[in-house]
């Protein structure tokens, strides 16, 4: 396993990307919901991140199946030898910029990374604006993308999915609160709430409102803040009971701080389950080779091992599957 060098948090920390997940607070990102918000993410960033070493996790040799299937699929990479993945970097532990480094680091570009390993290619990452993938994928400007992207009934018309991770939105509430579970719509009644305005998360909580208000209970209060600073301050100074948001950035923001804990985890696609997934050009032989090299990385302890050292152990799945059932249109 290759290891850069340590990162730690510099005194008087002003970084956009660290201030957007502290207290798990991501109203201004939105990652995956919806497809406006996608649209409009920020440019990549660097990040001083609180962390110890960032892990790359590598493969000692490739998987001879997908090597085959690979060969056998008659697909052709941008570049002869190389896969060429597109990775958008905005946060982590999904996909940042460390500072110091050029590469992007995370979850996402290391999945991508060892996808390469496995089929026996060199690992060729383009950073590139959300915007610009699905063009630059349909192009074969890449070959492939991992970056958070969701299965949907839409986008499987024009590419082919791996799946790689379960999309989860989470409750995350005070260290100290006494909430211990959000998993129903009994559960929020009365609270207060900080939630991403045309999110899917909002839009369970609106479902759950209408529940509440059916049976006579209180419904809770929906927060909303452009100034993510000022929802931080307001969970932490006990304004507000919990938020609401993507789980990935959540989880990892609880880790590092110790500010926040889980509570509740609700489908990305409520009450669809959702997935993540790796994907390339509809069609063009390189999907299957991809989900082998994939299950391999699962079965090898790899995969394991990247949600270990990025905290996203609750978004692992057991298998990769070829075009999963994807969320329908909106």
């Amino acid at each position: 396993m290759a290891i850069s060098k340590k990162q730690g948090i510099a005194a008087g920390l002003g970084v956009v990307a660290v201030a957007a997940i502290v207290g798990g607070i991501v109203t201004a990102v939105n990652l995956n919901r919806p497809a406006e918000a996608e649209a409009a993410a920020p440019a990549p960033t660097t990040a001083n991140v609180a962390t110890d070493d960032i892990h790359w996790v590598h493969l000692d040799e490739p998987v001879a199946e997908a090597v085959a299937a690979l060969e056998a699929s008659g697909f052709e990479p941008v570049e002869e030898g190389k896969l060429t993945v597109a990775h958008s970097a905005y946060l982590p532990p999904l996909g940042y910029i460390p500072e110091g480094e050029t590469e992007a680091a995370g979850t996402e570009p290391n999945i991508g990374s060892l996808i390469a390993e496995a089929l026996g290619l060199e690992y060729n990452p383009v950073v590139v604006a959300w915007a610009d993938w699905p063009l630059g994928i349909q192009s074969g400007k890449y070959d492939l993308i991992t970056s958070n992207v969701t299965v949907t009934e839409e986008r499987k018309e024009l590419y082919d999915f791996a799946s790689y991770r379960e999309d989860l939105l989470g409750f995350y509430v005070r260290a100290d609160s006494d909430i211990e579970k959000i998993e129903e719509a009994a559960d929020i009644s009365g609270l207060k709430i900080v939630v991403g305005s045309g999110t899917n998360q909002e839009q369970v909580l609106l479902a759950w409102n209408e529940e509440l208000e059916a049976a006579g209970e209180a419904p809770a209060e929906l927060q909303y803040y452009d100034d993510n600073a000022a929802a931080v301050l307001a969970l932490q100074s006990g304004r507000v009971d919990a938020t609401f948001g993507p789980n990935a950035t959540s989880a990892w923001s609880a880790r590092e701080t110790g500010d926040t804990k889980l509570v509740g985890l609700v489908p990305g696609g409520w009450p669809q389950t959702a997935n993540i997934a790796a994907a390339t050009a509809k069609g063009n032989g390189l999907i299957e080779p991809v989900s082998i090299a994939i299950n391999a990385l699962i079965e090898g302890g790899q995969y394991d091992e990247v949600l270990e050292t990025w905290g996203l152990e609750s978004e692992r799945i057991e298998k990769s599957e070829i075009n999963p059932p994807g969320l329908p249109a909106s």
